[in-house]
């Protein structure tokens, strides 16, 4: 509950009208306490507290305008609604809203599963960043759920037409190189140069898996008595099935070493004493997953300058306006440092 505000001023919607909704899908049919959670960059999530002590969780996409392809209610939805049966840490999802009069946007309502989400400190509970076995714990788990994701057959759980694997990773990058166009706001050239960089080296991808498409530390909750378990993971909207070690390169992107400055997207406490080093953490996903990860630098530069956009594309709705966060203004500065970083990383 650390995580929870009263609602920003300008990210409330009408309760009243999500009320009356809510009846006709079969969900409470009384108001809830409605709050907000308060660390989401992107899509904005809200949890919804009810008389008898339950809680459910709306999730809609930011303001303003969004990429094509992004904050995708209605796959994340798809995904939530299968996922569960045969990935229990993915919640539940119980119903998904396509009209925008009812909120201001579509969304949709799942089921909540608590935990401690830990992102760029390690929490007093586990041990405030001093007790060496939380911390490797911490590093060890978010690697071993996402083998265990990535282990999940699609087809058992109803996802095997998710998606469309076959030329993913070089969809993906001229995807991106697109969203970077539609959200620079000066030139950088360094971003355009990685982009080429990318485009030029696309890998030849293995047997495509379930993924995540965002996965990070920050997306999950650990189990508030052992770091070592994970509790839920969240942020779904750009699930797919496609190439498992985009995911991995994902993650990686902020998996700095001693030494490394990080950016303004920190979501992992890498320098506390215990913590896996980067190539520790892709030797023990290989470990996990048997997949042969020589290529895996050019995921990792991928990684890197994505997450770049990714904060461009939050950026830029903060300098036009589209967004009141004050947290925002700093990430203009942060893209850049990361378009750097995935230019330093290329090998």
């Amino acid at each position: 509950m650390r995580d929870v505000i009263p609602v920003r001023e300008d990210e409330t919607f009408d309760v009243g009208s999500f009320t009356t909704w809510a009846a006709a899908e079969g969900l409470p049919e009384e108001s809830p306490v409605v709050r907000q959670f308060a660390n989401g960059r992107a899509n904005l999530t809200y949890l919804l507290t009810y008389s008898d002590g339950k809680d459910l969780v709306l999730r809609r996409p930011p303001l303003g305008p969004v990429a094509e392809g992004s904050h995708d209610m209605s796959r994340e939805y798809r995904v939530l609604s299968k996922l569960w049966k045969s990935f229990p840490k993915a919640p539940r999802a119980l119903a998904l809203c396509e009209d925008d009069s009812v909120i201001g946007s579509n969304f949709i309502v799942m089921e909540r599963l608590p935990g401690i989400v830990v992102r760029e400190t390690v929490p007093e509970v586990f041990g405030g960043g001093d007790d060496v076995t939380a911390n490797r714990k911490l590093s060890q788990v978010v690697i071993d759920t996402l083998v265990e994701l990535h282990d999940v057959s699609p087809a058992e759980c109803g996802l095997d037409d998710l998606g469309h694997p076959d030329g993913f990773v070089e969809r993906q990058v001229v995807g991106w190189a697109r969203r970077w166009e539609a959200a620079r706001d000066e030139p950088i050239p360094v971003a355009d140069e990685v982009a080429r960089w990318l485009k030029d080296r696309v890998p030849e991808s293995p047997a495509p898996t379930i993924i995540h498409n965002d996965w990070r530390l920050d997306n999950m909750a650990v189990d508030p008595d052992d770091p070592g378990t994970c509790a839920a993971v969240y942020d779904w909207d750009m699930a797919t099935r496609g190439d498992p070690l985009a995911d991995l390169g994902t993650l990686m992107a902020t998996w700095y070493d001693p030494g490394e400055a990080p950016s303004a997207l920190n979501p992992m406490p890498t320098s506390v004493d215990g913590w896996m080093r980067r190539s520790e953490a892709i030797d023990r996903y290989a470990m996990g997953s048997g997949r042969d990860l020589s290529g895996i630098s050019w995921y990792i530069v991928f990684g890197t300058w994505k997450l770049a956009v990714v904060l461009q594309q939050i950026y830029i709705r903060w300098l036009r306006g589209q967004t009141q966060d004050p947290r925002f203004e700093e990430l203009g500065e942060g893209a850049k440092r990361l378009f750097q970083l995935a230019a330093e990383r290329r090998q």
